[in-house]
């Protein structure tokens, strides 16, 4: 199976661009009032520096007591101003802002949930979670902080620079030819931002899947002793990780010892050049108040605008990774011509299949079998002889590499997966509980389904005396990954979901293989409810338990070797009696030491 190479330009230019028009977009009417904020609240900061001309000028020089009241009530305006636009401009971007990040964190799950099977195997599930969780954080930064907060420093300081020019374009000329020296040294650091925020997050990652390994596998862990080692390889990685938030933190506050120099570099120009013009008469004390006032304002935003280039590539850098995933496409997809599937006798039948994950050794090689209609068929075999391999085909979690899977006639790749999907139930080895009810895992195939059904599939899955006993009956809940059940319990529930669902083809993988005795028995009469009337496919460990099947295939290898019923296969001697004398010496010996 081939895997789609992701291209995706990274550039921030075309990041920014994409964060726009796939998330703000939707909120340009609350960005434009944001902007309006910002453009009367920078006006308004502007104003207050241009004030201070006829403030120093008029009262403070000429001691003009009639200027007295109406410029004082006229920077109480400016600053009132600036105080309302500041609070509508955060309100504003603030909702945007985690709408933005809301939207895009239920888009990035809902496109993972559209993902082939393959797709989360090559993917850790620490890595996955990374994406949801730290990336989605990491883009407030390029979304809330840096984005948006451009406009409001930027208006500012387009503001102020033109009420600098207005008092003195000379003076304003001499004074900003120091900050295009920022230019090189910022964007240096923008992009060693970026490098190192993609490090960090992809070891976040890494030590989110080990420790979600630590914690479920505690039991193992302890039972081993290895909990010195566990501790050892976790401290690396938060060691590791740790450098690189530091390695960050020192880009990050690179910039501001920058802008610092080159600031105190400004106002030493301005004290000394506009100094001398107003000792020589050039220009007036309130004019220079003024600028030297909108100066110091100015450097604020200035300040905040140099450090939004490292903000920014921290968050472009997890919104790169987040696009990536949003760009992986699912290789299996409905034809564009899909029909709905229509199961008839549920006949199942795989033609000349072959099947290889990696793309050079068959796992599946030219597999051919049939499955009749309401029957029931084994698949037998040593480990790795490709039996979850073929039972992994039926719901389409792969397709095939070369030749047909069908249903009743029907090649399953032109049906829609929806439809082919709601006529198997499955029940493995391996049982999803959810961390929820007992009545919502048990419906869970069926959402709309009523108490009475669910009850009744409990019933039939021998699961509704052990339910009633439990202190919240039915709205028990059963724990992270059903841990608060017994493993028979667990199976039990899984078969009422397979039981309500009533698909027509059941597929069984290894059900009952990691049971005790007794609860196998009861799990085995729920299957046998469960398999009637139904095209079940089972994969038993245990040849004991297929000994009744209507027909069993054998295979070796990615083949199937040998076909029949339980007497035919044991009557020719071959693979499936010799691994049937195995089983059955192995538990003659272990009944016979208990």
């Amino acid at each position: 199976m081939t895997k789609q190479k992701i291209t995706f330009d990274h550039s921030t230019r075309v990041l920014v661009r994409r964060l726009f028009r796939e998330g703000m977009r939707p909120y340009l009417g609350k960005i434009a009032l944001a902007v309006l904020c910002m453009v009367v609240g920078a006006a308004a900061n502007a104003a207050y520096a241009l004030l201070m001309d006829p403030v120093v000028n008029k009262i403070f020089t000429e001691r003009q007591s009639a200027f007295l009241l109406p410029l004082g009530l006229a920077v109480l305006a400016a600053f009132a101003v600036k105080a309302l636009c500041n609070y509508g401009e955060a309100v504003f971007l603030s909702r945007v802002g985690l709408r933005v990040i809301a939207d895009m964190q239920m888009r990035l799950f809902s496109h993972l949930m559209r993902l082939d099977v393959a797709y989360f195997q090559a993917n850790s599930t620490g890595k996955i979670l990374s994406r949801l969780t730290n990336d989605i954080s990491q883009m407030r930064f390029a979304v809330s902080d840096a984005l948006t907060g451009a406009g409001k420093d930027a208006s500012s300081l387009i503001f102020l620079i033109a009420a600098m020019f207005y008092q003195d374009w000379e003076l304003s000329l001499w004074t900003f030819f120091v900050f295009p020296l920022a230019i090189l040294p910022i964007s240096k650091l923008g992009r060693r931002m970026r490098k190192v925020t993609a490090n960090t997050q992809e070891q976040m990652g890494l030590l989110t899947t080990y420790l979600e390994q630590s914690v479920q596998g505690v039991r193992v862990v302890k039972a081993y002793g290895m909990e010195d080692y566990e501790k050892t390889r976790v401290r690396q990685l938060i060691e590791t990780l740790q450098d690189l938030v530091y390695r960050a933190a020192r880009v990050r506050s690179a910039s501001s010892p920058i802008m610092e120099f080159l600031g105190g570099v400004a106002i030493t120009v301005v004290i000394l050049y506009g100094g001398s013009r107003v000792i020589d008469g050039h220009t007036t004390p309130g004019a220079f108040f003024s600028f030297i006032t909108a100066l110091m304002l100015a450097y604020r935003p200035l300040k905040s605008l140099a450090s939004l280039n490292t903000n920014l590539q921290e968050g472009l850098a997890a919104a790169a990774r987040t696009f990536s995933v949003l760009d992986a496409q699912p290789e299996i997809q409905d034809h564009p011509s899909a029909r709905e599937l229509l199961v008839r006798e549920g006949h199942v039948r795989l033609e000349g299949v072959f099947f290889t994950y990696d793309g050079s050794r068959a796992v599946l090689d030219g597999i051919d079998l049939s499955v009749p209609g309401g029957r029931t068929v084994a698949l037998v075999g040593p480990s790795g002889a490709g039996k979850s391999t073929l039972l992994n085909l039926l719901p389409r979690f792969f397709d095939v590499t070369d030749g047909r899977v069908c249903i009743d006639g029907q090649d399953i790749r032109d049906v829609t997966m929806a439809s082919l999907r709601s006529k198997i139930a499955l029940v493995s080895q391996e049982i999803t509980l959810f961390d929820d009810t007992i009545r919502a895992n048990i419906a869970y195939g069926r959402p709309g389904a009523s108490d009475d059904e669910i009850v009744q599939a409990a019933h039939a899955a021998a699961a509704h005396e052990f339910i009633i006993g439990l202190p919240h009956g039915y709205d028990t809940v059963v724990g992270e990954r059903g841990l608060n059940l017994s493993g028979g319990q667990r199976q039990r529930i899984a078969i009422a979901r397979a039981m309500l669902k009533n698909a027509p083809i059941l597929l069984l993988d290894e059900a009952t293989s990691a049971l005790d005795t007794e609860s196998e028995h009861q799990i085995r009469a729920a299957l046998d409810r469960l398999m009637r009337g139904r095209t079940t496919i089972v994969i038993a460990h245990r040849l004991s338990t297929v000994v009744g099947a209507d027909l069993i295939h054998v295979m070796d290898r990615g083949r199937v070797v040998e076909t029949g019923t339980h007497a035919m296969l044991m009557e020719q001697g071959g693979l499936y009696a010799r691994l049937y004398a195995m089983q059955f010496a192995e538990e003659t010996a272990e009944g016979g030491t208990q």
